[in-house]
């Protein structure tokens, strides 16, 4: 079956619900659209673009870009994804909407559409918050009604910024979490905070077990006595994975106490012809 090609025609205008009394539409050159110099997103998935574009050779492009108009062509204001991806599937124009709009708007639009739609990554929609706030005097109230988010949320997103550079790239990467990176933030010491991250990602910890090895690093720096709920001693992830093979070798419950270099495996048993069973086994 050959591919649908992209020929919605005007009727698509009936799909732009943001379009303005002031806005027109067309079907812009793809290679005369620049991208957007503040847009806030930077990482797009490869395999995902892929399947987009997969999609707009069949069906087209369902849903216009939104421009504005520069000198040579046109600026992108949103969609950026959607600019990718037709030009993926071979398209030479794409259907838009000239924003008749500020910088302003510009901006706004795009972070909306990101964030509502795509999901940026923590430290990119934490950018993104931060030019609203500096660069366009919004108010922290302002940004969280505009992009649809609690104040406390966008607040929390910006904490991320004032993390060391390693850990907001660890976040960026997706291999820690931004929960996990908050905790973090709650640090003066950033090279213990950066240390704390990397045995973080490295042995899998939870956002619960970094805020326990935050807290009693701060009780430590404050040099008061440990909490109420005491935090366990942080355990080798070379202990914990024998701790586990011996488990299921013996099938018995397995605890192994290590420190300093030595220690003591303690094995349970329910009754003596369980006790027999882990002697052979042993034997």
């Amino acid at each position: 079956m050959s591919p649908r090609k992209a020929g919605l025609g005007r009727g698509l205008e009936a799909l732009i619900p943001a379009a303005h009394e002031n806005d027109e539409f067309v079907h812009a050159p793809v290679d005369r659209i620049e991208a957007n110099p503040e847009q806030p997103r930077t990482n797009f998935e490869k395999a995902a673009l892929d399947e987009l574009a997969a999609s707009i050779r069949e069906v087209g492009v369902l849903q216009p870009i939104v421009v504005a108009a520069a000198a040579d062509g046109f600026t992108l204001v949103a969609g950026e994804r959607r600019l990718r991806a037709a030009r993926l599937a071979g398209l030479k124009t794409i259907p838009a909407v000239i924003r008749r709009a500020g910088d302003d708007a510009a901006l706004v639009e795009s972070l909306v559409e990101n964030v509502q739609r795509e999901d940026l990554t923590p430290i990119e929609e934490a950018a993104a918050f931060r030019q609203l706030l500096e660069n366009y005097g919004m108010s922290l109230e302002q940004v969280a009604d505009r992009v649809g988010k609690s104040r406390p949320a966008v607040s929390n997103a910006l904490r991320l910024l004032g993390l060391p550079a390693a850990i907001q790239t660890m976040v960026a990467a997706g291999d820690l979490s931004a929960g996990a990176a908050r905790a973090l933030a709650g640090l003066k010491d950033e090279k213990y905070a950066t240390y704390l991250a990397e045995k973080a990602v490295e042995e899998g910890w939870t956002v619960r077990r970094v805020e326990d090895a935050v807290r009693l690093r701060r009780e430590m720096e404050a040099g008061t006595r440990a909490a109420a709920r005491p935090v366990r001693p942080l355990r080798p992830a070379e202990i914990i994975e024998l701790e586990k093979r011996l488990g299921e070798r013996l099938k018995a419950k397995v605890r192994i106490s290590y420190g300093d270099e030595k220690g003591k495996v303690e094995i349970r048993f329910g009754s003596l012809g369980e006790l027999e069973r882990i002697y052979r086994i042993i034997g």
